[in-house]
């Protein structure tokens, strides 16, 4: 029981770093045999993931060596796929459909081998092989593809996906639409984002806020989109991270779908948290701290105009220091909790 409620609402906002990285011999490749060398088993590399924060998409930022040892989390080798126009498909297979948390070919076809067109964040065109598909434990709604992306450096297929010590070699997830450098969603139709198990895209699906369900007739997208925000502290709603690898948070709704803890589970003691923040999908809309000791003011001038001085109790003990500046609720789709008094940061 404490294992579980730990995994449900207990949350690691960041990832370790791990040694283990993408493969590539280096060697060119002809057009005729390009497609033919797709989703071949792949080694490990000298190459070592460099993030000091969490990552939107859970993907290498550039293929280059400097993307890979100070990487970009605002930049991204992959950021959508386009669901027709395919580069390779099975027999008979013009385009793909997203089903819920998964793709879906037409009669049921494999989708091993298919090749999408894709994009990177620097608008350059690339392209992203399925290689595997299984379904996620326990979830028949959600699809994970083991995916490899076509690296024009090493003219090879590699996974985009960044590792770490839990993920030697990450799958995916797809979701629909695509993310901007701000971290904000676009709803693009025939567009999909293929989101690492590494990044946080698939990290809020696993916490329960799967953006094409609904819940009590409210769609869960805003929670998703929210919890994106909240999962790398992401409060002038701008892209930029003001959390660190593995930071512990309680997170909550207004939703109904995850409640607030009241009693103390290994590694988590409600007695010892403080409030932090209030989310709403474009950002923090109640602040009370931060997550590692900045000041408000510092988060005031970083976005001028956003926030001013707040009194709301949102009940609960959750009061906020600042709130939005204009009409936006500061209750928020999504709050959260941290370890520690708020006294740090004022």
């Amino acid at each position: 029981m404490v294992a579980t409620t730990m995994k449900r609402w207990i949350g690691w906002v960041g990832v370790l770093a791990s040694a283990v990285a993408f493969a590539g011999d280096g060697a060119g490749a002809a057009p005729a045999d390009r497609y033919a060398r797709r989703c071949r088993p792949q080694a490990s590399s000298r190459w070592w993931p460099a993030s000091q924060g969490p990552k939107l998409w859970g993907t290498w930022s550039g293929w280059s060596e400097k993307d890979r040892t100070h990487a970009n989390e605002q930049q991204s080798v992959l950021v959508s796929a386009n669901l027709e126009g395919l580069a390779k498909a099975p027999e008979g297979v013009k385009a793909l459909k997203l089903e819920g948390g998964h793709l879906a070919a037409a009669g049921g076809a494999s989708l091993k081998g298919t090749v999408l067109q894709g994009m990177s964040s620097a608008g350059e065109p690339t392209e992203v092989a399925i290689c595997e598909e299984a379904a996620a434990d326990g979830d028949p709604q959600v699809a994970w593809y083991q995916i490899q992306a076509w690296n024009p450096i090493s003219k090879d297929w590699e996974n985009p996906c960044s590792p770490n010590g839990d993920h030697p070699n990450p799958r995916a997830m797809v979701l629909g639409g695509v993310w901007d450098e701000k971290g904000a969603h676009h709803d693009v139709a025939g567009k999909v984002t293929f989101a690492c198990e590494t990044g946080d895209l698939s990290k809020c699906v696993g916490w329960g806020y799967k953006p094409w369900m609904s819940r009590d007739g409210r769609s869960l997208a805003d929670g998703h989109q929210a919890c994106t925000r909240m999962a790398r502290a992401d409060y002038c709603g701008d892209g930029q991270t003001h959390t660190k690898e593995r930071t512990m948070i309680e997170y909550y709704d207004t939703m109904g779908l995850n409640p607030r803890l009241t009693t103390a589970v290994k590694g988590w003691d409600p007695k010892l948290a403080s409030f932090e923040a209030a989310w709403a999908p474009d950002g923090a809309s109640c602040l009370a701290r931060t997550r590692h000791g900045e000041s408000l003011e510092a988060i005031v001038k970083e976005c001028p105009n956003r926030f001013k001085a707040g009194k709301t109790d949102l009940g609960g003990g959750d009061h906020c220091a600042l709130e939005r500046a204009d009409a936006a609720a500061p209750a928020g789709t999504l709050r959260n909790r941290i370890n520690g008094t708020p006294t740090a940061t004022r």
